[in-house]
């Protein structure tokens, strides 16, 4: 089969298509014929090595076909999406024309959409949704800030906030990007310059949650956006790993406010967090509605890789991008 690997660690220029011989399933396992498949800044991460050693096939989520299940749950032909357990990490991931995924990652899609809709989906709405009504525990009429909106992750939260009845307030460092907040559904949008805090006590938003993706640089302040009692979660790292320096419970953390985070690379589709909570064929059938957004921003050819992870990690893209493999 084609793939492609991570040749050496470093840039997008290491991604490389070579010929792997095809996976073959234990018990367990799914073997799937890979249609499209989506990507992630966590596959930028691992390709730049930031994650320590990984597998040589990148990719952490695919939509495709089952090609033999040994459990005989799947049929032959049974469409599908796959999502995590370990693919890019442990085991050769979604960067190929088959992969093998364990069965508790696999499910069966009901959807007429097309498969490069198909690939936009599971990872970023999966997340979204355990984030929002799992960590935040969100409900109807509450407000949650999105911190990180116009990434992938961020839009698909913004989405699914806005459909269950959450007011939103939306972030971007760049004014261009506001109108495509709004349009999301966002009641409103700030400008991050670091200091939302401030911009939220000004306009005297009162913030139940927010909805982190920017991450450790901006942590203190996330956490003193918030109400008394509100909650945090931190769910990306766009603004860089590097550690929280200094941080001190008793001085950072104000009185009462909840942080949390949500590591999807690491736990969706285990036990703790299957992936029977997210309601995705709900989610599938909002898109092929129209109440949720369908379709990835941009879509490229399997060949096109190395442009794709230079445009998302540019941040170019404006929304989630997807890769055709046939």
């Amino acid at each position: 089969m084609k793939a492609i690997v991570i040749s050496a660690y470093g840039g997008p220029e290491v991604l490389r298509i070579t010929d792997l011989p095809d996976p073959v399933p234990d018990q367990g396992e799914v073997l799937i014929r890979i249609k499209a498949f989506g990507l992630n800044h966590a596959e930028a991460y691992m390709r730049a090595g930031a994650w320590g050693e990984v597998a040589a096939v990148p990719g952490i989520e695919c939509a495709g076909v089952v090609e033999a299940d040994p459990s005989g749950q799947l049929a032959s032909g049974t469409r599908v999406v796959a999502i995590l357990g370990g693919m890019g990490r442990t085991r050769n991931g979604s960067y190929a024309e088959r992969v093998t995924v364990p069965a508790t990652n696999v499910v069966p899609v009901n959807s007429s959409l097309g498969w490069a809709e198909l690939a936009a989906v599971p990872e970023v709405y999966a997340t979204a949704w355990n984030g929002l009504f799992g960590n935040l525990a969100l409900r109807p009429g509450e407000r949650v800030l999105v911190r990180g909106a116009t990434s992938s992750l961020g839009q698909a939260a913004v989405s699914l906030a806005v459909d269950h009845g959450v007011r939103v307030l939306a972030t971007t460092r760049n004014s261009a990007h506001a109108q495509l907040l709004k349009e999301l559904g966002a009641e409103g949008v700030l400008i991050d310059d670091g200091q939302l805090a401030t911009q939220v006590s000004t306009a005297n938003y009162v913030v139940d949650a927010v909805f982190d993706v920017v991450g450790n640089n901006v942590l203190r302040d996330s956490l003193a956006t918030v109400r008394p009692r509100g909650r945090v979660c931190q769910l990306g790292f766009l603004g860089g790993f590097d550690p929280v320096r200094d941080f001190d419970p008793l001085t950072d953390l104000p009185t009462g406010v909840q942080l949390s985070f949500f590591g999807s690379a690491f736990v969706l589709g285990s036990p703790e967090f299957p992936l029977a909570d997210v309601p995705l064929d709900a989610i599938y059938a909002k898109a092929e509605s129209g109440a949720l957004p369908p379709g990835p921003a941009r879509i490229f050819r399997f060949d096109e890789i190395v442009e794709a992870h230079r445009v998302m990690e540019a941040g170019e893209a404006l929304g989630k991008m997807t890769v055709m493999v046939d």
